[in-house]
This record gives structure tokens, C-alpha cells and sequence, in this order.
């Protein structure tokens, strides 16, 4: 029984950058005559601080799914792709994607995922390049529990989000605001899975206070949660509009924050956010001359 790969387009502040790629190869081994439910993985990232980077790339070889309770072995994944491609993180923010496939698999509850990272890469704005040397143990296989476990049913599209860090990814090295600048970056990818369809969004704008109430751009924001003590996920607004999303958050309750160069940090608490869901909360800083 072959299953359909297909491979979706790149999408970049909503604009197709790509094609549409099918196989009917099946790439792991039949199970015979069982159910599939279709499961569709996503990409996207809290980005590094936009005024320093340009690019931040990742080469992803492959993509693995476990069902929960297999055994950690090579037969208990199910291959999702073995389709080569590198991503410029720096475009996947603000509620922007990248999709890594859309297949076929059979029916099951999954709770792991394991990714196959082979090159990354940084180009500042100012031109300069950085080839990161990838750890063995990314290269043979990062593995991310997924929160909470995905179901996988027949005639229903399951959604998985895998959001990556890059401010935490790409520790840099040097002094990126002194006379030697950075000297180059080290590569410790920081990952989550999450259920897409349990989770939802916040989105907004922020501004200054002033008569004018312009638009921030690059303002960084940012969520908590209290009962993990961490930041879930952060990304910086629009270069034009201000706006920001911050997706794939799992419902409850986060305190929210806003902060920009020259202005004071803004915050939220007690947000609620629900799955399937648009949260709508501004944020409007103050310049630091006028506190």
C-alpha cells in the first residue's frame, strides 16, 4: 500500500516561494491494511535579536515520528521525510511557517519526535558569515517529546508544530555591542514539539505613548509561564506594522511582555489563552526619557 509524501511550499510573510513535490514511494515498511491518518508538521521560531542577524540556517536531513510506549530504537520511528532542505530561521516568525511535510501514517497516539540536523549557519547583516560546527549527537538524531502527545485519526488532519529557539540556538560569541564585535557562534539547538490543535495565539501591536502612537519595529515580546518557571516562546514585531504572533502555545494562563531599544519593558499578566484561538493584547511603551 503506497501513502502519499507531499512537500508544501516555503510561504515567507504570506507570500509561496515554491512548488508542490509528490511521491508515491512509501518510506517505511508497509503495515498492511491498517488505518492512516494524516499528519502535517510545521516549522517555525522564536528568532535571534533581527538587528544583529540576517540569516539564521539550518540543514535538516531527515524527520522521524515514535508512537507512544515503542520501544527507543531504529524500528519504532516512522520516517515522516527524507527530503534535504535548509531554512533561514530569521523568516519563520510572527506566526509565519514553514511546512516539512504532509503524509499519510498509520493511526496511533505519538509522543516523540527525532530530527536530523546536518549544517547551520549565521550571516550578520554587515555581511559576515559563520558556519557552525553541528554537534555528532544532532546529526545523529535530536529527539523532542512532543506536549501533549498528537493523535493520529483516520479522515483527520493532525497538526505538529516544531518551534526552535534561535536566541537560545546560537549562543553568540564576543561582544555584540563592543569594539571586537562577535566572533562567532555556537550551535546548541533548543526545540519544542507541540500539538498544534491544542494550542493558540497571541497577537497585537505595539506602540510608543506618544500623541503620534507609533509603531515599534523589532520590539521583542515575549511569554512566561509560571507553573514551568521559562520563557515559552518570544519573537520580535514587524520592520513597518509593529505587529507580532506568538504561536503554538499551549491554553492557559501567561504572563505577557513587551520591551524595544530606548523604551521601558511593558507586561501582562493573567493572559489567557485557548486553543484554536486569537488572544488580542497591545502593548504601549514608554521612551526611556520620559520616565
Amino acid at each position: 500500500m503506497n501513502r502519499i509524501i507531499r512537500f508544501l511550499p516555503i510561504a515567507a510573510a504570506g507570500v509561496v516561494l515554491g512548488a508542490f513535490f509528490t511521491s508515491c514511494e512509501s518510506l517505511w515498511n508497509d503495515t498492511g491494511d491498517g488505518d492512516t491518518g494524516t499528519l502535517s508538521v510545521e516549522l517555525t521560531d522564536g528568532p535571534f535579536p533581527s538587528d544583529l542577524v540576517a540569516e539564521a540556517n539550518i540543514t535538516i536531513d531527515s524527520l522521524d515520528i515514535r508512537e507512544k510506549g515503542a520501544e527507543d530504537e531504529s524500528g519504532a520511528y516512522t520516517t515522516l521525510s527524507r527530503e534535504q532542505g535548509t531554512y533561514n530561521l530569521m523568516d519563520l516568525r510572527n506566526g509565519v511557517t514553514e511546512s516539512l511535510a504532509e503524509l499519510d501514517i498509520p493511526e496511533g497516539t505519538y509522543n516523540q519526535v527525532r530530527l536530523y540536523v546536518s549544517d547551520a549557519e549565521v550571516v550578520l547583516k554587515d555581511g559576515q558569515e559563520f558556519p557552525l560546527q553541528v554537534p555528532s549527537g544532532i546529526r545523529t538524531g535530536l529527539k523532542i517529546f512532543i506536549r501533549p502527545d498528537i493523535v493520529v485519526e483516520k479522515g483527520i488532519t493532525a497538526e505538529l508544530l516544531l518551534d526552535i529557539d534561535v536566541g537560545k540556538s546560537f549562543v553568540v560569541q564576543g561582544n555584540s555591542k563592543g569594539s571586537g564585535g562577535i566572533t562567532g557562534f555556537l550551535f546548541k539547538p533548543v526545540l519544542r514539539a507541540v500539538n498544534k490543535s491544542t494550542t493558540g495565539r497571541l497577537v497585537g501591536t505595539v506602540r510608543d505613548t506618544s500623541a503620534a502612537a507609533n509603531p515599534i519595529p523589532d520590539a521583542q515580546v515575549w511569554v512566561w509561564s509560571t507553573e514551568l518557571d521559562s520563557v515559552i516562546s518570544n519573537t520580535f514585531t514587524d520592520t513597518l506594522t509593529g505587529d507580532y504572533q506568538l504561536i503554538g502555545l499551549e491554553a492557559g494562563f501567561y504572563t505577557a511582555y513587551a520591551t524595544a531599544a530606548g523604551h521601558d519593558t511593558a507586561s501582562a499578566s493573567d493572559v489567557e489563552i485557548k486553543a484554536a484561538t486569537a488572544t488580542d493584547l497591545d502593548f504601549d511603551l514608554k521612551l526611556l526619557q520620559e520616565l
